[in-house]
């Protein structure tokens, strides 16, 4: 498959790294607005055709996908621009800025006979992925229950706590009204939704600790789920310590017979029946990666793969534009209640 990508900002260089071990698909073309952003990227990663104008390319390419990695305000117009010109789709998180523009865009693309993916890659991290087959076989969640159970879950809680300075590569998340729960708190969402299931209501508060930004930079979410489980989520970028963790996100499980754990360092713990037992999920470093950056840039190849398996299945992504829908709601509730102080319910969303 020949494919574009939208965009060559910081985080669009781990998208075309990874893009080039994947295969079944090339990046042919690249889009974006800043000329010399533009050239410099095609030149670090060999790729000739470069355009300024996005419908300019749609017009000039024949292109089975393309990957959307710009700022949230161009995804509506992008997106439904590519589902015109006959394309599958990956577009960056957040999807977007309102509801209505999340369903007009999954709606376009699916009265085109499209696939549309939604990048949120917290969900592939080996780490977590290693925590997502432990549980669901510990949590007696999947139909087959093999192995360790910690029985019925009745609690989690997800977090990422931080204090790693994320300004410096990404200004415009100091620029924004809104800044943790849309850029970050949705992939930890994102990872409680997979884990447990639907949220019925949401209760919220944040914080603005760092004065230098104009967005909330702390934010403390309580869910819950359809299931029964309630579950907490956490995210901070104001927080100091050491060692840092950055970018990991931590997670804890309560069972009935036991709890699950991923620790910092990568370290997933399983506790039941009075035994312990601990393994390292560390990701890999894949040789265009860095640390600190590797478990999300491993990520990354990992999602992008999982969406070229789709369409050549024939089959809707994990994490597709209509499921997205669901964390997006989750994102604006916790927004309304953490402006009005009530918990709300995602039926009202």
């Amino acid at each position: 498959m020949k494919g574009a990508l939208i965009g060559c900002g910081f985080f669009a260089q781990n998208q075309l790294h990874a893009w080039r071990d994947i295969d079944g698909a090339e990046i042919v073309a690249l889009c974006d607005r800043d000329p010399e952003r533009l050239a410099a990227t095609a030149e670090t990663f060999g790729i000739a055709r470069t355009y300024t104008d996005a419908a300019a390319m749609f017009a000039a390419e024949e292109l089975d996908f393309v990957d959307i990695a710009t700022t949230v305000q161009s995804h509506r117009p992008l997106v439904e621009m590519a589902a015109g010109a006959g394309c599958h789709v990956i577009c960056q998180k957040p999807f977007a800025e309102t509801m209505d523009d999340a369903r007009a865009m999954v709606a376009a693309v699916e009265a085109a006979g499209r696939t549309l993916m939604v990048h949120e890659n917290f969900r592939w991290e080996s780490g977590r992925s290693a925590s997502f087959s432990r549980c669901l076989i510990s949590c007696s969640l999947a139909p087959s229950n093999t192995g360790v159970a910690i029985g019925t879950p009745f609690f989690g809680r997800v977090a990422f706590r931080s204090g790693y300075d994320v300004y410096s590569g990404q200004p415009y998340l100091a620029e924004g009204e809104r800044f943790i729960i849309e850029d970050l708190g949705i992939h930890i969402l994102d990872i409680s939704r997979a884990l447990f299931g639907d949220v019925e209501r949401i209760a919220a508060t944040t914080k603005r600790v760092n004065p230098k930004i104009k967005g909330e930079d702390v934010a403390t979410m309580l869910l819950a789920h359809d299931g029964g489980v309630t579950s907490v989520v956490d995210c901070s970028y104001a927080t100091r310590r050491t060692p840092e963790t950055f970018p990991q996100s931590l997670l804890e499980i309560d069972g009935t017979e036991g709890t699950l754990r991923l620790d910092a360092g990568y370290s997933l713990v399983v506790q039941t029946g009075g035994e312990e037992t601990v393994t390292d999920v560390s990701p890999p470093v894949l040789p265009w990666a860095e640390r600190p950056w590797h478990n999300i840039q491993e990520s990354v190849r990992i999602i992008q793969q999982h969406f070229v398996a789709c369409i050549d299945a024939g089959t809707q992504p994990e994490t597709s534009g209509a499921d997205n829908l669901k964390t997006l709601a989750l994102v604006q509730a916790a927004y309304r209640s953490a402006e009005t102080g009530e918990t709300v319910r995602l039926s009202d969303i």
